[in-house]
Parts: C-alpha cells; structure tokens; sequence
C-alpha cells in the first residue's frame, strides 16, 4: 500500500488534477478489499474456491448478461426448480455474478466447482435464483 500512497503522492504533486484522481484511486483500493466479502444485504453470495473467496453479485448488468447467455431468467428458475438446470448454466450463471475475476477462467471456474462437489454450490445457486425472484 506504501508504494500505491507513494505512486499516488508523485502524480499529486506533478498534476493539479492529480489530486482528484488520487483520491478517487486511494478510495477504489480502500473498497476493492472491502468487496471481496458477500454483502448480503446486496444479495451476494461468496463461493471458496481453492482457498480463495469469490464474491458472486447479481446486478443488472451480470443478470442480463447470463439471459443473453442462457436465456429467459425465468426459464433458469424453473429448470432449477425441477431439477434440470446442467452445471454448465449454473457455472455461466455463476460466472457472470462474479465481482472479480482476475486470474480465473471460467473453465477453472467449473473444474473447481466440480472438484469440491455440487453440494458446496447449490446454497449460493439458492441465494442467487432467490435474488432473481425477488430483487433486491
């Protein structure tokens, strides 16, 4: 964080704007460790993966880019309910609501579900087909 503060104070003193800028990129690092625990009054979710903890979020944005994806939400919901929803969907689903995904690929995703088993993914597939249904 030193060499952040210290990067950040140069661009400070070079450039008036800099002083804008370094706030707006001190308060995104302050945040971004902040984000990487399940907010559940956000609907998120956490998964660990290999010893890491993946926060799932469905926004909008991840939402409506699994639909484009997997089709009609809806039709997701009631695949699951009856017991059809394949791994595949459940991993696209999974990795659309990822808030970051650096250094992952969504083949190491599924593997890694896989490995650790489907019983460790439903509770977090519950709390995201929860948040389709009712929104938050």
């Amino acid at each position: 964080m030193s060499a952040t503060k210290t990067h950040l104070s140069s661009e400070v003193e070079t450039r008036p704007e800099g002083v804008e800028r370094a706030a707006r990129l001190s308060t995104s690092l302050e945040t971004r460790g902040r984000e990487r625990e399940a907010n559940a009054a956000r609907g998120e979710a956490s998964l660990r993966v290999g010893g890491a903890e993946l926060v799932l979020r469905p926004s909008f944005a991840a939402l409506v880019a699994a639909e484009g994806e997997l089709g009609p939400l809806f039709a997701l919901v009631e695949r699951a309910a009856d017991g059809g929803l394949a791994i595949g969907e459940m991993v696209t689903l999974f990795w659309h609501c990822l808030v970051d995904r650096s250094g992952l690929t969504r083949e190491a995703l599924g593997e890694a579900i896989v490995a650790q088993g489907l019983a460790r993914a439903t509770p977090v597939l519950r709390i995201l087909l929860g948040q389709i249904l009712s929104g938050r």
